[in-house]
């Protein structure tokens, strides 16, 4: 096997899923590249020490620039903040590295527009971990579309549910909580979960032609953690809007962190003119599906349940009936890169794909902004 040399920029949440897909894949599925975690990279030398004595990587560094610039690293693997993704992705095309990004692409299109011109320009592999696409449920409702199974599609909505910045003592920025910063985070819920729903969106159904959106912040203000001050919150908590796709099917998608009760409750259903399908991340491993053409006595909603060796990926896991879990979703994500890369294909979402998801994020918030419809740029 041929080896591919991996720095990690981050150790935080993402870090963690990621290095665990690293060393997960070669393990289940058959590659030609064998992961090794070279080099971890954070701003905290003693938390990144620890992360890297915890996850196996060999060496540590706190500047990102460093890492990018070592002889010994093949592939540079973003996880870090938002407002850090563009620098990174920039000067490691430079270097020649391959690239995979933690979503969203960037802070915004025209940055990320940067990023896609850079690695195109360099030629490297890369991608951005929209990890949804490839929980083994969801890639089957991908091939029934792609079958025709559905017909015509009529009707898209999403909605993705969170609860955990209700307390209006809870501040903004720094570690755990830069997603609440709008200069480091870029947006509230329509970067960090609506980005989810729009990818998985695009990949299932096609182009988004134009949104329209409202946005709400419920608390203006919030001490900030590294000021220490008080300071008016800049990031939407809470985003619903209205869409229309290019095929000509309409939309609805729903994101906050003001619903209480749910912590992750991710749900997409689409209605075509033969069948809808349903699917739910709390029950991650099923997928309900109904079919127009059954037999009118026996029609009704079936639950799928996505086990079996030949539903996707789940031949590379256990016996059928035993499922996998969230994490999976990010082995299976760079097992296709590695795979990708043997065979000269780029995998799904490329910089370029996670593009178009950082185009309609930017509509929806000028589209909430103006409260008029606003077209998604090409």
């Amino acid at each position: 096997m041929k080896t591919l040399n991996i720095g990690l920029v981050g150790y935080g949440f993402m870090g963690r899923a990621h290095s665990n897909a690293f060393r997960k894949a070669p393990k289940f599925f058959d590659l030609e590249y064998q992961p090794v975690l070279r080099a971890v990279c954070g701003r905290d030398a003693a938390k990144v020490k620890a992360f890297a004595a915890r996850w196996g990587y060999e060496t540590c560094e706190t500047d990102w620039r460093k890492l990018v610039e070592r002889d010994d690293i093949d592939l540079v693997d973003i996880a870090c903040p938002n407002d850090m993704h563009r620098d990174i992705a920039i000067a490691a095309a430079r270097a020649g590295k391959m690239i995979t990004c933690e979503k969203p692409l960037a802070m915004n299109g025209p940055e990320g527009l940067k990023m896609v011109q850079a690695v195109e320009k360099a030629g490297v592999p890369n991608m951005v971990w929209y990890n949804y696409r490839r929980v083994p449920a969801v890639t089957l409702a991908k091939q029934l579309i792609d079958e025709g199974r559905l017909g015509k599609i009529f009707h898209y909505r999403a909605k993705f549910l969170q609860d955990w910045t209700i307390s209006k003592d809870l501040p903004q920025g720094g570690a755990g909580l830069w997603r609440l910063d709008v200069k480091v985070a870029g947006s509230g819920v329509t970067g960090d979960l609506l980005a989810h729903c729009i990818d998985t969106a695009l990949w299932l159904n096609g182009r988004i032609d134009r949104v329209s959106a409202m946005t709400e912040t419920f608390i203006k203000q919030r001490k900030h953690n590294l000021t220490g001050k008080v300071e008016k919150v800049g990031i939407d908590d809470a985003c619903a809007f209205l869409a229309r796709f290019e095929n000509g099917s309409l939309a609805t998608f729903e994101s906050t962190r003001y619903a209480r009760g749910h912590k992750a409750l991710y749900t997409f259903e689409i209605n075509g003119e033969h069948a809808s399908i349903f699917w739910d991340l709390h029950d991650l491993h099923r997928l309900q599906y109904f079919d127009h053409r059954d037999e009118g006595r026996v029609r009704g909603w079936r639950s799928i349940h996505v086990t079996d060796g030949d539903h996707p990926y789940m031949g590379k896991w256990w016996v059928p009936g035993l499922q996998i879990g969230y994490e999976h979703s990010f082995v299976h994500q760079f097992a296709d890169f590695l795979q990708g890369i043997a065979a000269g294909k780029p995998a799904s979402p490329t910089f370029r794909d996670a593009l178009q998801t950082q185009y309609v994020c930017d509509a929806v918030l000028k589209s909430a902004k103006s409260s008029r419809w606003q077209k998604v740029a090409a």
